[in-house]
């Protein structure tokens, strides 16, 4: 209702009688995100004629002057939910036709792309400048020591909004809980958000050997993490089906369709503005399925001379020629800091006695590591030979948790990560005793995070609720938590799309059925306690963001 308005009220028959009629005023308010906003005003008007103010209306020092008050603000709804907030009382903030995102000149080189992107998705001004007026967002560095990586604090008051953080990925993540929170017609509430991720490796990973995803796709999927405070994009690109970016040292064994690399290199980009780092992975000495293909001489066969499918020899060094020209090939066309060199699934250590069915392979072992060299002590020099070709390039190798032996004359190098899938494979050991080796743990539990195209072996497509409600980052192999006091060694998570069956689903319907999924898992990550919302809360807060 429209404010009342000091008037004069005249009649025909009173119009030579001055006299005072007190009028109730509307109470106004406006309510947002920030709370309800209430004033209630009691105007005095007057009947007399136009030209002439009764005393008793003429203002009074001693009268109240009308004022505005606010409920106290809680929390902008977001996924991940915030980890804490300040209320204030406040109208709040919502994007307004004069707002800018602004970038003090000092923070440009760091801060530009994040504030322009912001700008770009809430329709404002992006400016350069070392103030800022009403209405705008300002987007800042702190002091490098000012909180914990990716950590932000985001403070909404006097009419406008400021985000600080001691490092780029913390301010973005700010732009994130901003866009959330003002999407759809919302607005920011007062008072100041402090917020922080519980783990810093949180993500998806995506197999686009055996299914191809378009880079429209893939970047589409890179958004939506970087809304999610993601940040973490592993690209399983070689298996047996197929090997799926352009190579200049060995076309041979490239299939079609495939990225190119300059396709890559836009990927790549997008995520680091988005700050997504991308973990490839050529995956040996199984699942080499596609580049045996085009070298069947490197093949593995067992003592009767059957095909061991997607596995090489590895007592044969051409072999390990060949893996170290792709490793070393590939290695500048992702810049990121880690490199998952596979390691699963190797057939040969499937057999009952892989001493006897690959005799080859155990003399291989003997002439390298002496009389009680093993098989498996192979394969581990194999995993171990392939890290110092990362390492070299400064990358941090990891491997998946079954080509970690154990009781061989060999072990795996102490700086290689864990990436922990299963507990299903014959002989694969708890994840305990990866933990109490000291050994660094990224969660890729196939029972709740492995979408699994085809649903085949007894794999069922994981849901976000199942996820919200019973897994946790201690959940490493089926539904059993880790004791808490190894949580620090759990580097954090991601959640795998695998295309066994590729034609399964479309890519859209991927999309959708690891939505909700995905959404889950930030929340997890994000924060270690119980969330704040039940399952239909959480559901109906994705459905509208």
């Amino acid at each position: 209702m429209k404010r009342n308005r000091r008037g004069h009220l005249a009649t025909a028959t009173v119009a030579a009688v001055v006299s005072l009629v007190a009028i109730p005023g509307c109470a106004t308010g406006s309510t947002g995100a920030a709370g309800t906003a209430t004033t209630g005003e009691s105007r005095s008007q007057s009947s007399a004629p136009a030209g002439r103010t009764p005393r008793s209306a003429e203002p009074s020092a001693e009268a109240p002057s009308p004022t505005r008050s606010y409920a106290l603000s809680t929390a902008p709804d977001t996924i991940p939910a915030v980890r804490a907030h300040e209320p204030a009382r406040g109208p709040g903030w919502k994007p307004g036709p004069e707002a800018r995102v602004v970038v003090p000149p000092a923070d440009s080189a760091e801060l530009a792309d994040e504030g322009r992107l912001l700008a770009g998705e809430l329709g404002m001004e992006f400016a350069e400048s070392a103030t800022s007026r009403r209405g705008d967002v300002e987007l800042a560095l702190g002091a490098k020591d000012s909180g914990k990586p990716e950590s932000y604090a985001l403070t909404v008051q006097d009419g406008k909004v400021r985000i600080a953080g001691p490092d780029e990925a913390g301010v973005f993540y700010g732009t994130r809980t901003l866009k959330q929170a003002v999407s759809k017609g919302g607005s920011a509430p007062e008072g100041t958000v402090r917020d922080t991720p519980a783990k810093p490796q949180r993500g998806l990973n995506l197999d686009i050997a055996r299914k191809n995803f378009t880079p429209d796709w893939i970047e589409d999927r890179l958004r939506e993490m970087a809304d999610l405070k993601l940040n973490q994009l592993g690209l399983h690109f070689s298996d047996d089906q197929a090997f799926r970016i352009e190579s200049d040292t060995h076309p041979e064994i490239v299939s079609d369709p495939h990225l190119t690399k300059a396709q890559v290199r836009e990927i790549t980009a997008l995520a680091a503005r988005l700050h997504i780092a991308v973990i490839p992975e050529i995956d040996s000495p199984g699942h080499l399925g596609a580049v045996l293909r085009a070298y069947p001489a490197l093949q593995l066969h067992d003592v009767r001379g059957r095909v061991v499918k997607g596995a090489v020899d590895i007592a044969n060094p051409a072999a390990a020629k060949l893996v170290d020209e792709l490793l070393r090939e590939y290695l500048p066309l992702f810049p990121g800091a880690i490199w998952n060199l596979g390691a699963d699934e190797y057939q040969a250590l499937v057999y009952r006695d892989p001493q006897t069915s690959f005799p080859q392979l155990a003399a291989a072992a003997r002439e390298r590591y002496g009389a009680n060299g093993r098989v498996q002590d192979l394969a581990t020099g194999w995993l171990n030979d392939r890290a110092d070709v990362v390492r070299s390039a400064g990358r941090q190798p990891t491997a998946w948790n079954d080509g970690f032996f154990t009781g061989g004359v060999v072990q795996p190098a102490e700086d290689i990560g864990v990436e922990y899938w299963t507990g299903k494979e014959g002989g694969v050991r708890p994840p305990l005793e990866y933990l109490r080796e000291g050994r660094k743990v990224v969660n890729l539990n196939d029972e709740y995070l492995y979408y699994v195209l085809g649903e085949p072996n007894d794999f069922t497509y994981p849901t976000g609720r199942r996820i919200y409600e019973e897994w946790t980052p201690l959940v490493l192999r089926g539904t059993t938590a880790v004791p808490e006091s190894f949580d620090g060694q759990i580097l954090g998570a991601r959640f795998a799309v695998w295309c066994d069956l590729a034609g399964s689903q479309t890519q859209a319907q991927v999309a959708e059925g690891i939505r909700l999924p995905l959404a889950a898992v930030s929340q997890k990550l994000w924060d270690s306690r119980p969330p704040a919302l039940d399952w239909a809360e959480f559901k109906a807060l994705a459905d509208r963001l």
